[in-house]
């Protein structure tokens, strides 16, 4: 009978993260009761995120309302409208110069185009906007995105190795306008088995990044990730470990 009166706990998650001598955390924790899902994250600074989302309140749709204490500017109030080859979001920060956001997507599954934007009705001009396009095939995906203003363009492409899709080799080539910085990324993940994940890439700066990612039980995720720079070796590498816990 307690199910009917109290939420019940989905996840259980705990990160950490050290860079230096310094080391953050966070444990968060996921709740669901009917069509309302509760998330709520305490890091070691003493933030407390909250996330409320309700499912349906009109049909095809999703509200999701969050903010974070002490940080009261930071509220914010999303809705999306789900159609089967469309979606459609709106977001508006919930303080006293609020700025809205708003996402569209259309398309079947073997090709998507999308765009974001967001507008500061106070100052009358658009905060950002982006746009992009995606062809997927059974064995691979190819995206275009166009961001930053217009200010930067990023072509990526993944082409699986199995049918499971968890192995894939991964090409990405980014470039800043207003730079000239041009920045090659490869890299791949690969299925060690059903349980075991690792995935790792490298860029032309020197970037490298490894994540393991082991199921310890069904659905409960083990992820130890890092990253070094390889041409700054005298730096202090960025070690995380994340815990997820599904009951």
């Amino acid at each position: 009978m307690a199910n009917f009166l109290f939420p019940s706990i989905q996840a259980i998650t705990s990160t950490s993260l050290k860079k230096g001598g310094l080391s953050t955390g966070d444990v968060a924790a996921l709740y669901k009761y009917k069509n309302t899902q509760f998330d709520v994250k305490v890091d070691t600074d003493s933030n407390i995120s909250t996330t409320m989302t309700f499912t349906d309140i009109l049909p095809s749709t999703k509200t999701i309302a969050s903010f974070k204490v002490p940080d009261y500017n930071s509220g914010k109030l999303e809705v999306q409208y789900f159609h089967h080859h469309a979606t459609f979001t709106t977001t508006i920060a919930l303080y006293k110069t609020p700025v809205v956001d708003a996402t569209a997507t259309i398309g079947t599954p073997s090709i998507a185009f999308g765009a974001e934007a967001g507008y500061d009705p106070t100052k009358g001009n658009f905060t950002k906007y982006t746009a992009g396009i995606s062809v997927t095939k059974p064995d691979s995906c190819a995206s275009i995105i166009l961001g930053d203003k217009g200010d930067s363009i990023k072509a990526s492409y993944v082409h699986y190795l199995d049918n499971l899709k968890k192995s894939a080799a991964v090409g990405e080539i980014s470039r800043k306008f207003s730079t000239n910085e041009n920045t090659f990324t490869v890299g791949g993940s690969y299925a060690v088995d059903h349980l075991t994940l690792i995935k790792a890439k490298l860029n032309n700066h020197g970037r490298l990044g490894a994540l393991l990612q082991h199921e310890v039980i069904p659905k409960s995720l083990l992820t130890v990730s890092g990253e070094l720079d390889t041409k700054s070796l005298d730096k202090s590498p960025r070690l995380g470990l994340a815990f997820a816990l599904k009951p």
